[in-house]
């Protein structure tokens, strides 16, 4: 049996008008490859190191003891946008600005002070997103391959914001991300395209962005019908749920649960959960080929 969108008939009204929006209408972003094979962590942790694994691939994240590794969705949307950036420049130099104001509305954030306000949860992220280094290592035993990959996301990076002091809203000198050359080479070599109106009604669950932007990808090669079993999308997207039979139910809860969120925004995904994994059957991208290749715009 294959859920459809039609069946979600409480939809936000949120929903209804992205959903009523020509897509061409929509800004196109675009996200790292890297990113979306396996996913940044949900939720705080202490721990210094986070891995995810998907078939062959694992992508290891290794923290700065003095900032932590980044969580949630307020990462995931830095990332889609200075990836954006750096396509619509080509270059790796992103200028973001003199204003922090400025830089929120950038990612369709309010600007709101205090220590849990946006300002400084988009300002802690940023460091913690900007200080760890990333391993991304492809190993197929049986065929005896390995392959790997280690960087940082950026080279040099200069902020000069204090999101606590409204007094000092700007400064003289800009501040910028220079991306380091490895990741800039791979974002700029195979991007993800897609939409951050997508990306902004989701944002209230980084497990709900993971899955839409990962479906996209999939569906940009996907040739005929793949099945996956839950074990499978447990390693790629579960990191906060146990490995136990209990954890593993409460997944498959919280991933249908967020795969029909997802369908509201996407309704051409078509995914058929069932009790022992998902199947994808070919489907459009999200966004067309024809808009992916146009040139990106503020």
């Amino acid at each position: 049996m294959r859920y459809s969108p039609e069946k979600n008939s409480h939809t936000l009204d949120h929903f209804a008008v992205f959903s009523d929006q020509s897509n061409d209408s929509m800004k196109v972003s675009f996200m790292a490859r890297a990113m979306v094979l396996a996913t940044l962590p949900h939720s705080k942790s202490d721990e210094l190191t986070y891995q995810r694994k998907n078939g062959y691939y694992t992508l290891t994240m290794m923290a700065n003891p003095q900032f932590g590794l980044p969580y949630g969705s307020v990462p995931r949307m830095i990332l889609a946008w200075l990836t954006t950036e750096a396509i619509r420049k080509k270059s790796p130099e992103i200028d973001i600005g003199k204003s922090f104001a400025s830089f929120l509305k950038k990612i369709e954030l309010q600007n709101g002070g205090g220590k849990r306000g946006n300002a400084t949860r988009v300002r802690e992220q940023m460091m913690r997103l900007l200080t760890c280094s990333i391993s991304c290592i492809y190993l197929d035993k049986n065929k005896g391959i390995c392959e790997g990959e280690q960087y940082h996301i950026c080279k040099s990076f200069q902020l000069w914001w204090n999101p606590l002091n409204n007094k000092k809203k700007n400064f003289l000198t800009n501040s910028k991300i220079i991306l380091a050359k490895d990741f800039y080479d791979e974002l700029i070599k195979s991007p993800i395209p897609i939409y951050f109106d997508a990306l902004n009604l989701l944002r209230k669950s980084p497990l709900q962005i993971d899955i839409y932007v990962w479906l996209t990808y999939r569906f940009s090669f996907l040739k005929d019908k793949i099945f996956i079993p839950w074990k499978l999308i447990k390693n790629q997207f579960g990191s906060d749920y146990a490995d136990d039979s209990q954890g593993n139910r409460n997944f498959k809860k919280k991933f249908i649960q967020a795969l029909k969120k997802i369908w509201l925004v996407y309704p051409a995904a078509n995914v058929s959960p069932t009790d022992n994994g998902l199947t994808l059957y070919k489907s459009e991208t999200h966004v067309k080929k024809k808009q992916a290749n146009k040139p990106v715009d503020n």
